[in-house]
């Protein structure tokens, strides 16, 4: 919901699982949200990052990190970080 002013004045804004698309609740107490931080040519932080959101029932098959790693693998080549 949002006020007069535009701003988003919920209380819970829920999440999605970023390899599932999920819905992610408020009773999931597994899932995890992971930033990301972007480098530069010389391997420095930039101060961007790229949010990812895993739910429980991915981290309790065990495929959370190869989830992550294709996540990853593919917004590094949209924003082209070469490592």
């Amino acid at each position: 919901m949002r006020n007069e002013e535009g701003e988003t004045v919920d209380l819970y804004i829920p999440r999605k699982c970023s390899w599932t698309n999920r819905l992610i609740t408020s009773k999931d107490h597994a899932a995890i949200q992971v930033n990301i931080g972007h480098l530069n040519e010389s391997g420095v932080f930039t101060g961007q990052y790229s949010t990812f959101a895993l739910c429980g029932f991915i981290r309790g098959m065990g495929d959370a990190d190869s989830a992550l790693d294709k996540l990853w693998s593919k917004k590094r080549a949209e924003i082209g970080q070469l490592n």
